[in-house]
């Protein structure tokens, strides 16, 4: 599959903006690798090769072990491996990711809560609206994933 166009060159404007909701993420106080997980998690529901590559280069990086990393997609079967945290933000991520399905109900809503304060389950929902963009941005757009450049 080929790359269709390069946005970034495109409307750099505009993925200046992402860029900055991004940034914005990295210093809401939020755990970085709480944060990888949920993107690595949001990009395995939406399909996304070029971000399920990157997140999981990225947990590597920040010292994560392969086995949770390759649990993600089961975190509700992995036992403590995730921690109470870890389990409520991903259950709040594939809710909110699919949203035209769930509506996200008040149940999942209050269990988010239940593990996150107000700003911090704000600024974590807005770090899954920014991947959800990117991903769609990434999948629309062929963006090729690391590994495929590497071989």
């Amino acid at each position: 599959m080929s790359k269709r166009l390069d946005y970034n060159q495109i409307a750099p404007a505009g993925a200046k903006a992402l860029g900055g909701v991004y940034g914005y993420v990295l210093q809401s106080g939020l755990p970085p690798v709480l944060v990888e997980l949920v993107y690595l998690r949001i990009s395995q529901i939406n399909n996304c090769a070029y971000c399920l590559d990157m997140h999981t280069r990225d947990l590597l990086k920040k010292g994560q072990q392969i086995e949770k990393i390759a649990l993600v997609q089961a975190w509700r079967e992995a036992g403590n491996l995730f921690d109470a945290r870890e389990r409520a933000a991903l259950a709040w991520a594939e809710t909110v990711t699919r949203v035209a399905e769930t509506g996200v109900p008040d149940e999942a809503y209050e269990a988010a809560y239940a593990e996150f304060n107000e700003r911090e389950l704000t600024d974590l929902t807005i770090a899954i609206g920014l991947m959800n963009a990117y991903n769609r941005m990434a999948i629309s757009f062929r963006n090729t994933p690391q590994a495929a450049l590497e071989k």
